[in-house]
C-alpha cells in the first residue's frame, strides 16, 4: 500500500513527532472552542480565544499533520531520500515550540505573538528548506511536483502574511491594507496551502488505496492551471477591489476543484478493489463537500449574502474539506506505518497480529458519521446565530475529535 523503495525510508520516529503533537493540539483546539467559541454565534470570529483555537487546529493539528505526512510520503512519492533527518528533528521542536507559545499569546496577549509568531515561521522556513533540497534530488519532475511545489510556496506565502498582520496590528504600518493580508492569508492558507498539498497527494494515495490502474493524468494538469490561476486572481482582487477579479477568481477555483472531484471519480472507476475501505470512503466524500462550499463561494459572491456567510463557509471548508480528509487519510496510514514499524520483520519468527487489528473498525463510520453531522450543526448555528445550537454541535464535535485523537493514540500501544 505505501511500500517505499530500498532505501528511502524515513525514521518513523519523525513522521510520529509530528502526527503525536497535532493530535494534542487537535484536542486543545477544541476545549478552547467549546468554552470560549459561543460568541462565534453571534458573528464574533475576530477575537483572541477563535484566534488561539484556529491557530491550534490549522498549524498545531493541520500543519503539523501535513508536516508529519510529508517527511514519511514524499520519499515514496518522488523517489527520494529525506535531505536530512536530524535537521527534521530539529525543525519539529522549533516549530512545536513556536506553536505552543504563539497560540497562547494569540489567547492571553495578541500583541506580543510577534517573537513567537517569528519562531513558527523560522520552523516552517526549515521545512521549507528541508523540502527543497529533498525535492531538489528528484530524478525526473511531474505533476505531483507541481502541485507540491506550490503548495510550499503558498504555505511560506501564508506564514509571511501572517507576521505581516501581527506586525501592522503592532505598530499600525500598513494598517489601510490590514484586510487585504487577513483575507490573503486565509486564501493562501487554506485554498493554497492545504488543498493544492491533498490534490497532489491524492493523486498518489487514492490509486493506491483502490488499487486502481490505466487511467488518464491528464486532467491533473487542467485542475492545477485553473486552481492556481483561480487563487493568483481572487489574490489580486483582495489588493485592488475589483469585485470582477473575485467573481472570476472564485469560479475559476470552483471549476478547478469540480474537474478534481471528476477526475478522481475516473481513478476511482479503474479501480480493482470491489470494496473501498471506510476511512478512505470518508476522505473521498470530502472532496464532494469541497465542491459543494466552492459552489456555494461562487454563487453567494453573486448576493449581498457573501459577506455574512463567508465566515460560516470557511469554518465548513476547514472541517468538511480540509479535516475531514485528512482524518480519512490518517486512520489508513497511521496503523500501516506503525504495523510496518513494529511487526513487519518479525513476520516469520513470531505470532504478530494483522494489519486490520490495528485499527477498530468499527469507531470509524459512527465516529466520521458525527463529525459531519455536527459540523453541519455548527455551521447551522452560525448562519442563523443560534448560540444553544452552537454549544450542541460544538460539544459533540470536540467529543467526536477527542474519541479520533485517542484511537489513532491506541494504535501506538499495539
Amino acid at each position: 500500500m505505501l511500500s517505499q523503495n530500498l532505501g528511502n525510508e524515513t525514521n518513523i520516529k519523525l513522521p510520529f513527532s509530528f502526527i503525536i503533537f497535532s493530535l494534542i493540539a487537535l484536542v486543545l483546539s477544541q476545549i478552547v472552542l467549546l468554552v470560549n467559541g459561543q460568541m462565534m454565534a453571534d458573528g464574533s470570529f475576530r477575537i483572541p480565544p477563535v484566534w488561539s483555537a484556529a491557530h491550534l487546529l490549522i498549524l498545531g493539528w493541520a500543519l503539523m499533520v501535513a508536516m508529519g505526512a510529508m517527511y514519511q510520503l514524499v520519499p515514496v512519492a518522488f523517489l527520494t531520500k529525506i535531505w536530512n533527518e536530524t535537521f527534521g528533528f530539529i525543525q519539529f521542536f522549533v516549530t512545536a515550540a513556536g506553536i505552543i507559545v504563539f497560540s497562547a499569546m494569540l489567547y492571553w496577549s495578541p500583541q506580543h505573538a510577534m517573537i513567537p509568531g517569528i519562531i513558527t515561521l523560522v520552523g516552517i522556513l526549515m521545512f521549507l528548506f528541508q523540502m527543497l533540497m529533498t525535492l531538489k534530488t528528484q530524478g525526473r519532475p511531474n505533476i505531483l511536483t507541481a502541485f507540491v511545489g506550490t503548495a510550499l510556496v503558498c504555505l511560506f506565502l501564508t506564514i509571511f502574511l501572517g507576521i505581516t498582520l501581527i506586525y501592522s496590528m503592532k505598530t499600525g504600518i500598513g494598517s489601510e491594507h490590514y484586510q487585504a493580508f487577513f483575507k490573503s492569508h486565509l486564501l493562501m492558507g487554506l485554498t493554497g496551502w492545504f488543498t493544492l498539498l491533498i490534490f497532489g497527494f491524492s493523486y498518489k494515495m487514492v490509486p493506491m488505496f483502490s488499487l486502481s490502474h490505466g487511467f488518464p493524468m491528464i486532467h491533473a494538469r487542467y485542475v492545477y492551471t485553473l486552481y492556481v490561476s483561480g487563487l493568483f486572481l481572487t489574490l489580486i482582487s483582495f489588493f485592488t477591489g475589483q469585485s470582477i477579479l473575485l467573481k472570476l477568481g472564485l469560479f475559476l477555483l470552483f471549476a478547478g476543484f469540480s474537474i478534481f472531484s471528476w477526475h478522481i471519480n475516473i481513478i476511482i472507476k479503474k479501480r480493482l478493489k470491489k470494496k473501498l475501505d471506510k476511512p478512505f470512503s470518508f476522505a473521498l466524500a470530502a472532496i464532494g463537500f469541497g465542491t459543494l462550499i466552492h459552489l456555494a463561494a461562487f454563487i453567494l459572491v453573486w448576493t449581498n449574502s457573501f459577506s455574512t456567510a463567508i465566515g460560516p463557509l470557511v469554518y465548513a471548508y476547514i472541517l468538511l474539506w480540509i479535516v475531514l480528509s485528512i482524518a480519512g487519510y490518517l486512520y489508513k496510514i497511521v496503523p500501516f506505518l506503525w504495523w510496518t514499524f513494529k511487526y513487519s520483520k518479525e513476520i516469520g519468527r513470531a505470532q504478530v497480529p494483522s494489519l486490520k487489528d490495528m485499527m477498530n473498525d468499527k469507531v470509524i463510520v459512527p465516529n466520521l458519521s458525527l463529525f459531519i453531522a455536527s459540523v453541519i450543526i455548527v455551521f447551522c448555528s452560525l448562519i442563523f446565530k443560534q448560540v444553544l445550537l452552537f454549544n450542541i454541535g460544538q460539544f459533540i464535535l470536540s467529543v467526536v475529535l477527542i474519541i479520533f485523537a485517542g484511537s489513532i493514540f491506541k494504535v501506538l500501544k499495539k
